[in-house]
């Protein structure tokens, strides 16, 4: 107990030094229980979201995935009507009713305007029947009654402006159609985002599937007292093979386990930007209880003097740890559960709805983030308290702080400098491998070892790169420039963490920079090499282009052709009778001048002969393919050709790698003309001279479909650099986090240094300085290691991106591109954030009554 009312009373005789520490802690379990509150919050509204729409059992055709769309026609697979007769005959079965729903749909408004979804939720047509009402609720209007009504839900309807009678087009692979919202809907559970629109059930069969008396799936609902199991095994008996049977509890699995992919990239992306705050934080605690032991010393050695063991003296700086673990962590546990309703309004921003309602707080939530906080501030506070338990008692009472240890320090710089070399090793050993396996695996060891060894031998490089960081930026501030200088000096230990803290957050950045801009210089270098198209014609999301659409684009006046690239499902049966299952791309002859590619074998023009093909260097590598060998290809949902190998092309780029190519004739020719696929994207080229007026009508021609985008080469290049710039601007945001931290480590230094050396500027002020020149001194103090820190950041960062390159070079992105405007502004920027550090402790400085400093012991 004694021990603990030391901890307690110390704590609180200090509790504004602490705050900072605790403030560090409180941001960290902040962000991880956040990121556990928001991914579990999405979990439970998609579990609840699948519950309510998925019937007893359902039925669907064998082909369909849990996309409901094929990738070849984009409709998806139907079942005839006969179907549901035959399960409503199935023992179990109370009601089977057949629906329709496709997602292979784009709705616009009466100005042209994409009503759908720009979060990635899908648009989804389906026809109403009462079974819906177990899902939504018909708020305004009536149900569809015909072909020239449609119904849509409420978020969609408030998003876009949407009353009733206002039109709607609906653009599907089977043409145009427009109908006027008769009817809203609002959802009874959360939707996340999809955009929904509802037809009566012989327009939706018609328009989404090409014909009535077809449907998408049977909904099942069992006898009472009928297991679904049992209800699933009766259907597939009555039913047969070549149809999916699967129950409520199933295709909520199967929903969850393709969003889980996501789900879990989000969570762990999130948790891995809170462990580097964590490990920055460390430093700040570090430092925070070395300084406070320092400060200690005389009444720690009263302590020892009076009978207090080094053990206890131990125990009670770890307790005061606990303490502020705790404080920090409860905190943050709270504040993470407001992060994460942030979030979820965030998110509504983009576009995906999550309702407070669902809002969960799982048990584990806090008791990870106590755990966490608590474990990592003890962890920290290790080393300070077993300092403070070695100091003797003679040695206490005779000095004001704890004697430097120069073997230490020399164990030190040795031990950070093997570190530094064998991180340094193991990256150089990742740039030569031949693998991206092998690359990535010494890319790792190299991070952690050159960061260990940065870390460690930091206090070491204090000295060297204080004193000519001071020559360049503090001598030009006379006398106070030169005592800032000496101060960042006079413990290098303490300048080497507080530095480290801001150097991590800073290396990820400069990595990441260095990597997002070599990959889209490489992009860029090899779309100037390899693609001869003027145009390009996609959509953003990858669903294919509607007929109608492609037509537009070949009506076009100014262009001088127009190649169409249709992905074709197929299983390769190769020389030693292995069969894979691939994916053929159905081009035509043009597409050789419109996208260059490297041929390692053969002539690729030769493989649009008919009964040829191409395939790519890997393939023929692990098939043992060469030229002139005949491959035997089965077409999905059509008909087997045996094909020629009239060339192999390199797979070393990064555009069209390990494709297979064929002359679209030749599919054609062997699948049937509703199951050929539809274009995954057009490539066109002006006629001579006529480029910006052949690019301006392309875009004209295709404004009635807001779904896809032309792009020239310089539209693909932007497009490309934004979306890197996109998702690095996320990463520095997250990132932001660690940074934060990191200045409160050096606001947490300054204001600990300066209420140490409460003496000494009482004294420096009673022989003149004045309180202007007090907060400049401690402002350049906080302005050089900031950019101590900085320095060491942003090298190591580079270091670490430049090994990086060298491994996607094996995929293809072979252009090292260093982003020395970023690198710059970082690094200026690293010192205005040395002064913002500054501003609190250098106003209390500067506010010291002298006659009190003075006298302060």
């Amino acid at each position: 107990m004694t021990v603990l009312r030391t901890s307690l009373r110390n704590l609180l005789a200090h509790k504004g030094r602490m705050a900072l520490s605790a403030v560090a802690v409180l941001l960290s379990v902040a962000f991880v229980s956040g990121t556990l509150v928001f991914t579990d919050t999405m979990n439970t509204t998609f579990d609840k979201l699948f519950a309510v729409t998925a019937s007893d059992v359902t039925v669907s055709p064998a082909e369909a995935d849990a996309s409901d769309e094929t990738p070849d026609t984009g409709r998806p697979e139907s079942l005839p009507a006969s179907v549901v007769a035959e399960v409503r005959g199935a023992k179990g079965v109370a009601e089977a009713r057949g629906s329709v729903s496709s997602m292979g749909v784009t709705v616009v408004d009466r100005a042209n305007k994409n009503v759908g979804p720009t979060s990635g939720a899908p648009t989804i047509a389906a026809d109403w029947s009462p079974y819906e009402l177990r899902t939504v609720e018909l708020v305004e209007g009536h149900e569809p009654r015909g072909p020239t009504d449609v119904v849509v839900d409420r978020g969609t309807a408030d998003k876009h402006g949407l009353e009733l009678g206002a039109p709607l087009r609906t653009i599907t692979a089977d043409g145009d159609f427009t109908a006027a919202i008769s009817g809203i809907v609002e959802f009874k559970v959360t939707n996340p985002g999809a955009t929904l629109v509802y037809f009566d059930t012989a327009t939706a069969q018609r328009r989404l599937l090409g014909k009535e008396g077809v449907f998408t799936q049977v909904m099942v609902e069992a006898e009472p007292g009928v297991a679904h199991t049992a209800l699933k095994a009766d259907v597939a008996a009555a039913l047969g093979d070549g149809y999916k049977v699967q129950t409520a509890a199933e295709v909520a699995d199967e929903g969850s386990e393709d969003l889980a992919g996501f789900l879990d990239v989000m969570k762990y992306a999130m948790l891995g930007f809170a462990g580097i705050a964590f490990l920055v934080g460390i430093f700040l605690i570090v430092n925070t209880f070395s300084m406070l032991v320092a400060q200690r010393t005389r009444e720690i050695g009263l302590l020892r003097a009076i009978g207090a063991g080094r053990k206890q003296i131990n125990r009670s700086v770890l307790v005061e740890a606990v303490l502020l673990g705790l404080i920090g962590s409860v905190a943050g546990v709270a504040v993470g559960v407001g992060l994460a309703v942030g979030l979820m309004e965030l998110m509504s921003t983009m576009g995906m709805e999550l309702s407070t309602r669902d809002l969960t707080v799982a048990w584990t939530t806090p008791v990870v983030g106590l755990a966490l906080g608590v474990l990592v501030t003890v962890l920290a506070a290790y080393v300070p308290a077993r300092r403070a338990g070695k100091v003797s008692p003679m040695a206490a009472l005779r000095d004001a702080g704890t004697p430097a240890d120069g073997r230490a320090g020399r164990v030190r710089g040795a031990l950070g400098l093997l570190l530094t070399l064998a991180g340094g090793g193991a990256l150089w050993a990742a740039t030569e491998a031949e693998k991206a396996g092998t690359g990535s695996l010494w890319l790792g060891v190299g991070v952690v070892l050159s960061l260990l060894g940065f870390v460690v031998i930091g206090p070491v490089l204090a000295g060297g790169v204080v004193r000519v960081l001071g020559a360049v930026v503090l001598r030009v501030f006379g006398p106070v420039g030169r005592m800032a200088e000496r101060n960042a000096l006079r413990n290098p230990r303490r300048t080497g963490a507080t530095g480290a803290a801001l150097m991590i957050g800073l290396a990820l950045v400069a990595c990441l920079s260095v990597v997002g801009s070599s990959m889209v210089a490489s992009a860029t270098d090899e779309l100037d090499r390899s693609v001869g198209a003027d145009y390009i014609v996609q959509n953003r999301m990858g669903a294919p282009i509607v007929p109608q659409a492609q037509a537009a684009v070949e009506r076009t006046a100014g262009l001088d052709h127009v190649t169409e690239y249709r992905p074709v499902d197929v299983r390769i049966t190769d020389p030693a009778g292995t069969v894979s299952k691939e994916w053929l791309a159905a081009t035509e002859p043009s597409y050789v001048g419109d996208l260059r590619r490297e041929v390692a074998a053969g002539d690729l023009a030769a493989a649009y002969a008919p009964g040829a093909m191409s395939v790519g260097s890997d393939y023929a590598a692990a098939h043992g393919v060469k030229v002139g060998d005949t491959l035997t290809v089965a077409f999905a949902h059509g008909s087997t050709a045996k094909l020629k190998v009239a060339a192999i092309t390199a797979d070393t780029g990064n555009v069209d790698n390990g494709a297979l190519y064929t002359n679209v004739s030749t599919a054609r020719a062997h699948l049937p003309a509703e199951r050929l696929p539809a274009s995954g994207l057009l490539l066109a080229s002006a006629e001579d001279g006529q480029e910006e007026a052949a690019y301006a009508a392309l875009k004209e021609a295709l404004a009635p479909y807001p779904q896809y985008t032309v792009s020239d080469q310089a539209d693909y290049k932007k497009d490309l650099q934004d979306q890197v710039g996109q998702l690095l601007n996320i990463v520095y945001g997250l990132l932001a986090l660690a940074i934060v931290v990191a200045i409160l480590g050096v606001v947490n230094t300054l204001a600990l240094s300066v209420v140490e050396r409460t003496r000494e500027i009482g004294l420096m002020r009673a022989i003149g300085l004045s309180r202007r020149q007090l907060r400049r001194m401690i402002r350049l103090e906080s302005v050089v290691i900031a950019l101590f820190g900085a320095l060491l950041g942003l090298g190591l960062g580079m270091g670490w991106g430049t090994a990086a390159q060298q491994l996607l070079a094996l995929e293809g992105f072979g252009v090292l591109e260093i982003p020395w405007p970023t690198i710059l502004t970082v690094f200026v920027g690293s010192a205005f954030v040395g002064l913002f550090a500054a501003l609190v402790p250098a106003f209390r400085a500067g506010r010291m009554n002298v006659l009190n400093a003075i006298a302060s012991e």
